[in-house]
């Protein structure tokens, strides 16, 4: 897989991507992440990729011409299953869309910033839009390292055990089971006795039950 993350901050992002699950991804050769700096695609002497709104609106807006150049220039390379655009106001963000894109082979990801960006990107350009909560970030790299760790570590091969991923809460619209580690009993704290038992029916009876409980109790909307 290749993600290509387009902004006007890529250093907010040097960081995120080279941590954890998402680092050994790449450095296995899983996925491929570029990130491009928007004021590269700039034709202003001083790199300027915003302007002032029309209709004298407050804030500035994010400008068609560097983001069709960076568009145009990546689409020259190879074909891309989706041109993201991160928004406050794009479909919500959860796991079966993340297993979905989890599934393509190439992704754009347009980090939203200023205002917004002008509108005629979003009904020309962008795919799909994609929110990662209601609520607003100063711009949309924050939402693009949530959207990479997401897709990235669902890639076989990304993390050590692919189990894991697959009793992730939200997999199967409920959240996860309580897990427990060593020791056994702590300032007088007990794991439950099913646990230790080695009984692999009971277990698994034992976190469906606790599964549906704590949905049931923490997030009923899921079921």
């Amino acid at each position: 897989m290749r993600i290509d993350i387009l902004t006007v901050l890529p250093e907010m992002l040097e960081s995120p991507l080279r941590c954890s699950i998402l680092k050994r991804a790449q450095d296995r050769g899983l996925v491929e992440i570029q990130v491009h700096n928007l004021r590269d695609y700039s034709s202003d002497k001083h790199r300027r990729v915003d302007d002032y709104p029309f209709g004298g609106q407050a804030g500035m807006v994010l400008q068609c011409e560097p983001v069709d150049r960076a568009l145009s220039h990546l689409k020259s390379q190879r074909a891309y299953d989706e041109v993201i655009y991160t928004s406050p106001d794009g479909v919500t963000f959860n796991q079966p869309l993340a297993n979905r894109l989890s599934l393509h082979r190439n992704l754009i990801i347009l980090c939203g910033h200023y205002k917004g960006i002008d509108y005629r990107i979003r009904e020309h350009l962008v795919t799909l839009e994609i929110s990662i909560g209601d609520y607003v970030l100063t711009g949309g790299e924050l939402a693009a390292a949530v959207l990479s760790d997401a897709i990235v570590r669902l890639i076989p091969g990304a993390i050590g055990d692919e189990q894991s991923a697959l009793s992730d809460s939200f997999q199967d619209n409920l959240l996860a089971p309580p897990v427990y580690t060593r020791p056994a009993d702590y300032k007088g704290w007990q794991v439950p006795e099913v646990l230790l038992s080695g009984h692999e029916a009971k277990i698994k009876d034992w976190e469906l039950q606790q599964s549906f409980e704590r949905t049931q109790r923490l997030r009923p909307d899921l079921l």
